[in-house]
């Protein structure tokens, strides 16, 4: 990636918020292979240490000594000063995601994606950043039904988990207005790679269905399978990420970030077992269908365009590529 080899020109100091996630933990360890300093904010309540773990087996000893973790909570503002300290670019992925998690729990939701984003929102103000970039979803557009999606219109919410990173995006633009902070907020579309946890009730539909087909368990599909989605590989969306931090904007803007494409949950099954049988595990049962998921929109599709002209955006991996990539992970998982 051009991108990364940029940094290594010039070595800057990067916080990652959610560093132990699925997302921040690739942004950790792209930036580790780049050189940079990075500092990472988790407080393992959805990330686990082994992700942090596993980076450090895939960077040099001298590129894991430039990072540096502090064991804190995005609910206190505290620790978001702490974080900020020095920090040129921050890219906030702390959140608490699932559709299906904040319809059950809307209170910690909103307090974590709400409340803990105006928190490093305010101390990256405050420490002066150069840029700060921030996980929004494509939950956004809600049940505007046109497709493709694209950034400046989107319809009513349809869970609580989209209201809050919708209240993200509100708050980020009126930083850039009041206080001239401006951030770049990254509307992300199915992103999956390794390191995306498989387990517990909440899991993406990618790892969960991978580790039911490599146990030869039954893979339940919501609905007609024939709902569809814009999956992204992870890869992609680091690169959009460094790519918004650096970029020259003078104001608050939000990009979709995604492959601008549709696989519906039926491809994206037969998919799976393809890539399962390239890696020697044959997986031959057919699929359940249950009931539609509450909060779930039919079909999504991003526009990429705007990420594309403005922040030079090319997703290098399509789903094919990224399933490839990832299964020897979920494999490895069993």
């Amino acid at each position: 990636m051009d991108i990364l080899q940029q940094l290594q020109q010039a070595p800057k100091r990067w916080l990652v918020t959610g560093c132990a996630g699925f997302i921040g933990s690739n942004l950790v360890e792209a930036l580790l292979k780049a050189n940079q300093q990075v500092v990472g904010l988790d407080n393992f309540a959805t990330g686990h240490r082994r992700n942090l773990d596993e980076v450090q087996t895939l960077v040099s000893p001298a590129q894991w000594a430039n990072f540096s973790f502090i064991n804190g909570d995005i609910r206190q503002l505290e620790h978001c000063q702490q974080a900020c300290s020095g920090v040129d670019y921050v890219l906030h992925q702390a959140a608490l995601g699932s559709v299906p998690r904040s319809i059950n729990d809307p209170i910690t939701t909103n307090d974590t994606n709400i409340s803990g984003f105006l928190n490093i929102l305010v101390a990256a103000r405050d420490a002066g950043v150069k840029r700060f970039v921030y996980a929004a979803s494509s939950s956004t557009y809600g049940d505007h039904p046109a497709l493709p999606k694209v950034e400046d219109v989107i319809g009513k919410p349809l869970s609580p988990y989209a209201i809050t990173k919708y209240v993200n995006e509100l708050y980020a633009d009126v930083f850039s207005r009041t206080y001239g902070f401006h951030s770049i907020g990254l509307r992300y579309f199915n992103v999956f790679g390794p390191r995306q946890d498989p387990n517990g009730a909440y899991a993406a539909v990618i790892p969960k269905w991978a580790a039911a087909m490599i146990a030869n368990d039954d893979v339940v599909i919501n609905g007609d399978g024939e709902t569809s989605r814009d999956f992204c590989f992870v890869a992609n969306a680091v690169q959009a990420n460094i790519r918004a931090a650096l970029a020259d904007i003078s104001q608050s803007e939000v990009f979709n970030v995604a492959l601008g494409d549709r696989t519906t949950l039926n491809e994206l099954f037969n998919g799976l077992a393809q890539s399962l049988a390239d890696n020697g595990i044959h997986y031959t049962k057919a699929a359940q269908y249950g009931e539609f998921r509450s909060g779930d929109v039919r079909h999504s599709q991003a526009d990429i365009s705007k990420a594309k002209t403005m922040l030079g955006y090319a997703p290098e991996y399509r789903i094919r590529d990224g399933l490839k990539l990832a299964m020897p992970w979920y494999i490895q998982q069993q």
